[in-house]
């Protein structure tokens, strides 16, 4: 049987390119090349059907080892807490203040770009301090 090797992570959302530039900004993504015969992603979008244009957007990360993220406009707005979120890893073997001060860091930082800090867990005896926050659109995720 073959294992996966590659995988996708799908956000439903609003306005699928104000969320992916968004998400560039934060994990150093970039995004793809556009469609072959279209010089321009808004080449492309302004070809579609007046109903489908902004209705996706995507964006890749430039090592290529990071996983594809993709954003498809739904008509529902969000609800409820997301079952799935992103652990964007800033403190990586940082512990105490050290960890502390590069959480705040990478928050001011996103925070400028858009995003709402909501709550810095600070930790304990089985975890590292993080902070949850929300993206443009209200979806968590959590500097770790």
């Amino acid at each position: 049987m073959a294992s996966t090797k590659q995988f996708q992570v799908t956000f439903d959302c609003a306005e699928p390119e104000r969320v992916a530039r968004f998400w560039c900004e934060v994990l150093g993504y970039v995004l793809p090349p556009p469609p072959k015969g279209f010089a321009t992603w808004g080449d492309f979008d302004r070809a579609l059907p007046p109903e489908r244009q902004g209705s996706a957007f995507a964006c890749m990360d430039p090592s290529g080892v990071g996983p594809r993220l993709f954003f498809q406009r739904v008509p529902e707005g969000k609800v409820v807490k997301n079952r799935v979120h992103l652990d964007v890893r800033v403190g990586t073997g940082l512990v105490g203040e050290e960890r502390l001060a590069a959480l705040e860091a990478e928050c001011a930082r996103l925070v400028a770009l858009g995003a709402i800090r909501v709550q810095l867990l600070t930790a304990d005896a089985d975890n590292e301090s993080c902070l949850v926050m929300r993206d443009v659109e209200g979806n968590e995720f959590c500097l770790d």
